[in-house]
């Protein structure tokens, strides 16, 4: 009895221990956010008073007017949107097919396949910045929206690949043994029936590869030279040399870029871990 009660009374002082090392842990993680937040509603004159933050006096609002308008925040949103969007769609439609090709279909090289596309994971994206800005000189498409859509799909379908493996292992092969005695076909399986249940492996892989591509800056940096294709890190850009002095109306361009990701984030966080997790435990 004795044992079990000092048992009970550890656990009883653990939790709040826990529970105040957690709380700053999240306070040092969204202390940068906060701190952005604040700077961006200051003036200028008033960033370079004592403290980490700052109370300003008045609220300003026209920061992110100044940012919203002379940083053709609009026309960049625009195109991270597009970039990101079909780069999303890409990385799932390829994922679910080679991972389908990778564990359902019988052939030789399935393993060897699987294996060397995921060795993408240990190949860092900025590693190929000029290897491919020489093959993309060479064919014309620096400076096109599939400079940056290639590898932006390229680098994110190992990871896809890795947690649609993962998941479409848990579907029982007698679905698809059912689906073959009823004369469906190999693309009728795939979509009509294995991708359904691939729900929240689509989610997951589909919020991580938006998550990763969204702020991607040297390669964009890199491959493109007009505001054809220029994405939302381009607006922080440009205005660090327009209003080099007003670093008020920088901290409010930079609040705009991030809070796009920040509000997907905050929203899908629970299909992130879950999908992760699930994928984790069942690889």
């Amino acid at each position: 009895m004795e044992m079990i009660g000092s048992k009970k009374k550890k656990k009883k002082l653990s939790k709040p221990i826990l529970y105040v090392i957690l709380i700053i842990v999240a306070v040092i993680q969204i202390f940068p956010l906060i701190w952005l937040l604040d700077f961006s509603l200051a003036s200028s004159s008033e960033m370079f008073t004592n403290g980490l933050l700052v109370m300003p006096k008045k609220i300003q609002w026209g920061n992110y007017v100044k940012a919203f308008v002379d940083g053709n925040f609009l026309w960049y949103l625009k195109n991270s949107i597009l970039i990101n969007g079909l780069a999303v769609l890409l990385v799932i439609v390829v994922s679910i097919m080679s991972a389908f090709a990778c564990r359902r279909m019988k052939w030789k090289l399935s393993t060897f396949v699987k294996t060397l596309l995921l060795m993408g994971l240990m190949i860092p994206i900025h590693a190929t910045l000029l290897p491919n800005y020489k093959i993309y000189s060479r064919l014309g498409m620096t400076d096109t929206i599939w400079a940056l859509l290639i590898p932006y799909v390229a680098f994110s379908l190992p990871q896809g690949l890795f947690l649609m493996t993962s998941f479409m292992e848990s579907i029982p092969v007698e679905l698809e043994e059912a689906a073959v005695m009823d004369g469906c076909g190999i693309y009728r399986i795939l979509f009509q029936i294995i991708t359904p249940m691939l729900k929240s492996s689509i989610a997951t892989v589909a919020i991580m590869t938006f998550l990763n591509n969204w702020n991607e800056f040297m390669m964009a940096s890199t491959y493109l030279s007009s505001d054809k294709w220029k994405t939302l890190p381009f607006s922080v850009l440009e205005f660090t040399g327009e209003y080099s002095s007003n670093y008020a109306v920088q901290f409010a361009v930079m609040a705009l870029t991030a809070a796009p990701a920040v509000i997907v984030y905050i929203i899908l966080n629970k299909h992130i871990t879950k999908g992760v997790a699930m994928g984790a435990v069942k690889g």
